[in-house]
């Protein structure tokens, strides 16, 4: 919210971590959290891979994970790269020969446990392919195929469990001297999967990947998301998400931005505030933000609009947001622009005017945006030349 104050009670200590690249995303550190979501085409099939991947692109995703469960997959994957516009992680479950080919077709980052995937020879393997064609690893603990022996020992998957086989795998790649590797530690169930990551959190410094696995359909597992992740980001813990739902990728994009936009540590577009609307309504809320989603969808500047139905809250919310539309009834409402009153507004015009009002908000924030970015250049002549060139913003 461009003319809100500095609230330090609202400032989150993330939890200090190295920083990895997985293709030009870094990742960990003091790098923004990134996105990311997993297609569900048959990777084999090209053309639906990479629409889907483009789709989840546009949405926001800066990572995207492909299944590559065989040579057809491999072989697909070297021209999804070359068409992604943005770095490719091959999911990889115990066939060595796969992470090698992925590795060779271009992947950012091979998902794998290391311990699953063959003797110390093929690992070794494994590992020379990742740091001969600069890919991360992820290492990716489930409590939903935890290895025999761990079972055995705990009795049934529990936060220890996980803990052990993440500390397991991780010792495989630094005994053969590989540190670009991230992990993730993920259960369907939110108690299990939260305790996991405190604990490793505490246990490495190496960047977390979090997730809730199987979390559920688009309302079921957007809720469990928002609670383990959300408590997880909420402690600094976490570094890259991925929210699993059953449901288009597109979806999981979405619910990513709005968990980290909620708690103030990704900004990506318009969020917007609204009531859940009574008899007090000057016009159809819920009809209205709905619209308004879908038409603003486009607008990737960050900014806030506040759409509430009657004047008991609409001029309070007003004064936090960027923009602001508050029912008063007889057929019009009220503008407001950077808290304060603007104008009146017809109802009947108001989805319009509204749409029009943000995309002149989101471009005057853009060349605000581009200016800085050209005076700061301008401050630093001696600076590398690169390091000049205006980049688009970490939304």
């Amino acid at each position: 919210m461009s003319h809100n104050p500095v609230r330090p009670w609202r400032d989150i200590a993330r939890r200090k971590s190295r920083q990895i690249m997985v293709g030009n995303v870094a990742v960990g550190g003091d790098a923004p959290i990134s996105v990311q979501t997993m297609t569900n085409t048959v990777t084999s099939d090209v053309k639906a891979t990479i629409e889907q991947v483009q789709r989840c692109a546009d949405a926001g995703a800066d990572i995207v994970r492909v299944s590559t469960p065989d040579e057809a997959s491999t072989r697909a994957l070297r021209e999804i790269v070359a068409e992604s516009p943005v770095p490719i992680v091959a999911d990889i479950h115990f066939h060595y020969r796969r992470a090698i080919e992925a590795a060779e077709a271009g992947a950012a980052c091979l998902r794998i446990n290391p311990g699953n995937i063959g003797d110390q020879k093929r690992v070794k393997e494994v590992i020379k392919a990742a740091r001969d064609h600069g890919c991360s690893i992820r290492i990716g603990v489930n409590a939903g195929s935890l290895e025999k022996h761990l079972l055995e020992k705990y009795a049934e998957p529990c936060p220890d469990a996980m803990l052990e086989s993440g500390l397991d795998h991780i010792k495989i790649l630094q005994d053969n001297d590989f540190h670009d590797f991230k992990i993730s530690m993920k259960a369907s169930d939110v108690f299990m999967t939260a305790a996991a990551y405190q604990q490793l959190a505490d246990a490495t410094d190496a960047p977390i990947h979090l997730g809730i696995t199987e979390a559920g359909g688009m309302l079921s597992g957007t809720v469990k998301s928002a609670i383990g992740l959300g408590n997880l980001l909420w402690m600094g813990i976490g570094d890259t998400i991925r929210v699993s739902l059953s449901a288009d990728p597109v979806q999981e994009v979405k619910v990513g931005y709005e968990i980290l936009k909620s708690l103030g540590l990704r900004h990506r577009g318009v969020t917007i505030i609204s009531c859940p609307s009574c008899a007090r309504q000057g016009f159809d809320v819920i009809k209205t933000v709905a619209e308004l989603e879908d038409r603003l969808a486009h607008v990737t500047t960050s900014m806030s609009l506040s759409i509430i139905g009657c004047v008991v809250n609409g001029p309070g919310e007003a004064l936090m947001t960027d923009l602001g539309f508050t029912g008063g009834g007889a057929g019009s409402g009220m503008v407001y622009v950077a808290g304060r009153q603007s104008h009146k507004m017809s109802n009947d015009r108001m989805i319009d005017q509204i749409v029009e009002m943000v995309e002149k908000r989101a471009a005057e924030l853009e060349a605000e945006a581009a200016a800085e970015a050209a005076k700061t250049a301008e401050a630093a002549p001696d600076a590398d030349p690169v390091a000049r060139v205006p980049q688009k913003s970490a939304l």
